[in-house]
């Protein structure tokens, strides 16, 4: 015998489909994870692309982190995208921005010095989130536990 319905009860029916086209940062949940580290880079420094991957705390590579990177134009608040490089140094990701210079030259305006396409003296300006993370939680944890 089938089940009938009340005719109190409004019929079920699909969810409604949204028209609006998703923006890919909404599509793919890592990236809120990973642009919230590259907002915390300092002017002057910069990261690859694995250390940010690792320092996610989501299992995601490298290339992830550059998809993540190659939306980026799209986020709100922005994203200074310009601050990520591979773990050379090397500015992999400049074809990426509205002209092929533009990541050089944002990164020249906060003092970097680059040379064909490379960061020179990256080990000086290199930001690593991993470590700037646990120095951030020992500081909040120092704080909940003062009076």
């Amino acid at each position: 015998m089938k089940k009938s319905r009340s005719p109190k009860e409004p019929p079920s029916l699909p969810p409604a489909k949204s028209s609006r086209k998703k923006d890919p940062a909404e599509t793919n949940s890592f990236f809120p994870r990973v642009y919230e580290l590259v907002r915390q880079i300092p002017k002057g420094r910069v990261t690859s692309y694995g250390a940010l991957a690792e320092a996610s705390g989501l299992r995601i590579t490298a290339r992830m982190v550059g998809w993540a990177m190659y939306a980026a134009s799209t986020a709100k608040p922005p994203i200074p995208a310009h601050r990520v490089v591979n773990s050379s140094g090397v500015l992999s990701g400049k074809d990426h921005f509205e002209t092929p210079t533009l990541m050089q030259e944002l990164l020249e305006q906060e003092g970097i010095i680059i040379k064909k396409d490379k960061i020179q003296d990256f080990k000086t300006v290199f930001w690593d989130p991993v470590t700037s993370q646990k120095g951030t939680r020992r500081k909040a944890a120092g704080k909940k536990n003062e009076v």
